[in-house]
């Protein structure tokens, strides 16, 4: 259950880019002439929120006081946390706007509980305790008057003199006020030292009643174990209660929150200076502690040290330091692969002596289409060797190369395997082959925890395993997998290296082209039809350097726009209206934003709420439930944000899209209908793990792919306009890519390369 804040929030004032836009939200900036009113006090009832930036806390908010009636008054400033239906009692400044008129600057705010009848129904039934709903809430409120919250905290057997009240909901209603209330003592301390309500939750969630002695004693424990608490967050709440800014536990803390973020940007390791310079600006303490304290964290097992070859015959040795889990899965991981190219058993004995002069017009009989000489290669590598790498850009025929893998292999009465990163991947896999395929996560049926049922000592049943959309499985996940492979199946792993690389730490696909003992078939040739298509040639054009051609092409076009925030207007124009209308594709289903990065005005961010506003607009007569700077609404795409092995069969995993298709105050809860067509629900104090996704990053969309994809490209995110960020967003479309945005930078994207390689050395172990 959410807590209420019961001390002050700290005021949060957004960046020139982060304003609220302009037709829809009063703005916070006083005219700088202005003397500074003095301080004030409001209380009120929230009942609306027309604009929050959950990164800055900065939200426009209507309220309702006992005197202003009907007449909603407009508070701006820091109420992130605060839920609509709650009275509230603010402190900070009236100002009259230039623009907006009379409004009040909030600097930080306490909830109180509702006098009033019509406050007290609107608290009770805003979902704010499990149990009640807007129709319980009435009826309670009309049988107990303003008397009712007395009678929840004190009598709450007497509830079942409501109608609809018997004594089961009735003890879940008296559990819920209580676990309010065993939070509030948590909130008073957490807020006290700086943590906001949202985090405060999730420490709560994770130590209950310890929660207040873990954090005075054991601060840097947060970074681990609590979900959206990194390194710098445990530094502040840590520095608030007195740990020493030299201490050698801060210090071991920041190392290992050094390399942990190398991961989240790809790298399994660092080289020691690299690591020791980047935790001395990190930390601000000098290499002569820094470097005492990696001794001991290595000592202690807490990082691995290890000397790894650098690239060239006079390259120097690299001394590279993991966190313990990169090191293990990347040696497990090389280990795994070269006991499947050497095992001595073959699960597919039949094709090491096939006439393949007979073997090749039968599939062609079969599919109707005969095999290039790079595609019959490819299906007799995969038949023969028990590792080998597909790799190839779009219209090069890897699809068509992997259905005749499996028809061949299924001719043979092989036990074959699909699997793919992620839902969509799966299901289209299974639609180009006819056969049943899996995401990895749902093959390997990973436990709470993370564990997999499946692994080496327990291996699936297959002789034939095809991994489709390789370059974005990262380390963790590809060591599972291959361990969970027989000795003796042969593996066959697809994808397109010239995409951008995992999210997650690694670089599996291209290290496995870089590593001598894979066997490797590249497909360069583009089939004659794939050249009809804009979004084939225009990917090409991009991987070569080239700038893609923006006319003549039915399935390719460019709206150019050089203001962000016109092309983030122009964005939801195509997305809403225009693309529906032209194509008939539905907005929600059919079309995906992706853009180069979060933040910035043409950012997903920011789009998310645009088209949310456009495609899914606040209905009165629907319930809908806020968290944080976000609103869900029946009819939302949304993403998973983290793994969470404990949601649905077999887990819930980042990335993951699906629509809410309802929300329930009285429960407190939300469902999802996944792209892999399950049914999630989700508490309200878990919607932290959700994120709207009718605009996600390019990062986010792979593996995945779209009737339609729509990329705003502006110059605001020059940092990360790079050719395979381009390149990896326009081969997510199947039918239509439209660009909207600046000329300058598309050209920008299309002539810088890539970010460079990770610090991997899986190849390295891979070598005989």
């Amino acid at each position: 259950m959410r807590a209420v804040p019961t001390s002050p929030t700290p005021r949060a004032t957004p960046p020139s880019n982060t304003a609220p836009p302009s037709n829809t939200a009063p703005s916070n900036t006083p005219p700088s002439h202005a003397a500074q009113p003095r301080l004030a006090e409001l209380e009120c009832v929230l009942e609306r929120i027309t604009y929050a930036n959950e990164e800055t806390g900065y939200t426009v908010a209507r309220v309702a006081t006992a005197k202003s009636g009907s007449d909603l008054l407009t508070v701006v400033g820091a109420l992130l946390g605060a839920q609509v239906g709650e009275s509230l009692r603010l402190t900070g400044r009236w100002r009259t706007h230039p623009k907006y008129g009379k409004q009040f600057e909030a600097e930080s705010y306490t909830t109180v509980l509702p006098a009033t009848v019509q406050g007290i129904r609107r608290y009770l039934g805003s979902g704010m305790i499990k149990g009640i709903g807007p129709v319980m809430a009435d009826r309670m409120v009309e049988h107990f008057g303003t008397d009712i919250l007395r009678i929840i905290e004190e009598e709450p057997e007497r509830l079942v003199e409501v109608q609809g009240l018997g004594p089961k909901r009735t003890k879940r209603i008296a559990e819920a006020w209580e676990e309010q209330k065993a939070i509030k003592e948590v909130m008073v301390f957490l807020q006290g030292v700086g943590v906001s309500t949202s985090l405060a939750v999730r420490i709560y969630k994770q130590y209950g009643d310890r929660s207040i002695d873990t954090v005075r004693k054991e601060p840097y424990r947060l970074a681990s174990d609590v979900w959206g608490i990194g390194f710098k967050t445990a530094d502040t709440i840590a520095q608030a209660v007195g740990i020493p800014h030299d201490s050698p536990e801060r210090i071991k803390a920041g190392l290992q929150y050094t390399l942990s973020e190398a991961a989240d940007d790809g790298h399994c390791f660092l080289p020691e200076p690299n690591l020791v310079t980047a935790a001395e600006k990190i930390l601000g303490v000098g290499r002569e502690l820094i470097v005492p304290a990696l001794d001991e964290l290595a000592r202690d097992e807490g990082v691995v040290r290890e000397p790894i070859p650098g690239e060239g015959e006079d390259a120097a040795t690299i001394p590279a330091v993991y966190l313990v889990p990169f090191h293990r899965a990347e040696r497990s991981l090389a280990r795994g692969l070269l006991e499947l190219l050497d095992a001595p058993a073959d699960r597919l004995q039949a094709f090491a002596g096939v006439d393949w002069d007979k073997a090749l017009p039968w599939l062609k009989r079969r599919t109707g289409q005969a095999l290039a000489p790079e595609q019959e290669e490819a299906v007799k590598l995969a038949l023969t060797s028990k590792v080998a790498v597909l790799t190839g850009g779009p219209g090069c025929g890897k699809s068509f190369t992997v259905r005749s893998v499996v028809e061949l292999a299924a001719a043979k009465k092989a036990k074959i395997v699909l699997v793919a990163p992620t839902g969509r991947a799966a299901k289209r896999l299974a639609e180009l082959t006819g056969h049943e395929a899996a995401t990895v996560h749902r093959l390997l049926q990973l436990q709470p925890g993370g564990d997999p049922k499946f692994d080496q000592d327990n291996p699936l049943d297959a002789d034939l395993v095809v991994v489709d959309e390789c370059s974005m499985v990262d380390l963790i996940l590809a060591n599972k997998l291959v361990k969970a492979i027989p000795r003796g199946a042969h593996l066959l792993l697809v994808g397109d290296v010239d995409q951008l690389p995992s999210v997650g730490a690694g670089e599996v696909l291209a290290d496995l082209l870089g590593a001598e003992v894979i066997p490797r078939v590249r497909l360069t040739r583009i089939f004659r039809q794939a050249q009809q298509s804009g979004i084939v040639v225009n990917a090409h054009r991009v991987n070569n350097g080239d700038h893609p051609r923006t006319h003549g092409y039915p399935d390719f076009f460019l709206f150019p726009c050089e203001d962000q925030e016109e092309a983030a207007r122009l964005t939801v124009d195509v997305v809403a209206n225009r693309i529906p209308r032209k194509f008939g594709l539905d907005p929600r289903r059919d079309v995906q934003v992706l853009t180069p990065m979060h933040r910035g005005a043409a950012g997903s961010g920011a789009l998310n709420a645009l088209l949310q506003e456009a495609l899914t607009p606040h209905d009165d007569r629907r319930p809908e439930r806020r968290y944080g700077g976000r609103v869900f609404r029946v009819g939302d795409k949304v993403t998973q944000l983290r793994n969470n092995y404990d949601k649905g069969e077999a887990g819930v995993f980042n990335g993951t899209v699906g629509v809410v298709t309802s929300v329930s105050l009285e429960e407190q809860s939300l469902t999802v209908l996944t792209d892999e067509d399950e049914s999630v629900e989700y508490a309200f104090d878990e919607l932290d793990e959700l994120a709207h996704a009718y605009s996600i990053t390019i990062h986010r969309s792979q593996g995945s792919e779209y009737p339609a994809v729509v990329i705003p490209l502006t110059t605001g995110a020059w940092t990360m306009l790079r050719r395979n960020l381009l390149y990896t967003g326009i081969t997510r479309a199947k039918k239509l890519v439209v660009l909207v945005g600046s000329r300058r930078a598309l050209a920008a994207a299309v002539r810088t390369a890539g970010a460079g390689r990770r610090h991997t050395a899986l190849a390295h172990r891979l070598s005989r």
